[in-house]
């Protein structure tokens, strides 16, 4: 039994559903925790490709500036079914707090209107100061944008709301939806 956290010990868990704007700010403030994410891609055999990425968000839109011709470049380009999760980069069932996302990946050539808004997004200064280089002007090349049709949020301090610690998001939905158990269908 847990002295601190005796709520983490509570069975069933609960299965009350999130009002959708509190979903979105709470997956918004997770987007907020760290700027390295996993973006899983699809290669020519259908098995799965994930790498380690930085991301910068704008609401629920992710933007990650991919290395050219990489495997994951190749595998959008053949098939545009993203996943991608980040995580709190805390420790403990306490602190647990994270989200995946699934949807298409688009990726936005240089000087396009989306692009321009992509590249004001991403902090590509900062990202170029880390590899030791000043930049100016943004770097040339495409940028990947993600857009959601399906966010599955988990923070079991929910748990301690009355909340079901996994919430699903989709866009145009009422509210959130809840599997019972905190098992969710992939």
């Amino acid at each position: 039994m847990s002295v601190a956290h005796k709520w983490l010990e509570q069975e069933p868990w609960p299965t009350k559903v999130m009002p959708k704007p509190l979903l979105e700010s709470r997956i918004e403030r997770v987007l907020t925790m760290t700027n390295i994410g996993y973006l899983g891609t699809v290669r020519k055999d259908g098995s799965p490709i994930v790498s380690p990425v930085e991301f910068y968000a704008d609401g629920l839109s992710l933007y990650i500036f991919p290395q050219p011709n990489s495997p994951k470049v190749k595998a959008l380009r053949r098939d545009p079914r993203v996943s991608f999760a980040v995580a709190n980069p805390m420790a403990g069932w306490a602190c647990v707090m994270g989200a995946q996302f699934f949807g298409k990946g688009t990726l936005l050539d240089p000087d396009t209107p989306a692009w321009e808004h992509g590249m004001k997004v991403f902090k590509w200064v900062a990202s170029g100061f880390e590899l030791g280089k000043i930049a100016t002007s943004p770097p040339r090349g495409q940028l990947l944008r993600i857009d959601p049709d399906r966010i599955v949020y988990t923070e079991h301090f929910m748990r301690k709301e009355g909340y079901a610690p996994r919430q699903i998001w989709e866009p145009g939905a009422e509210g959130a939806k809840v599997v019972p158990g905190g098992n969710v269908p992939v």
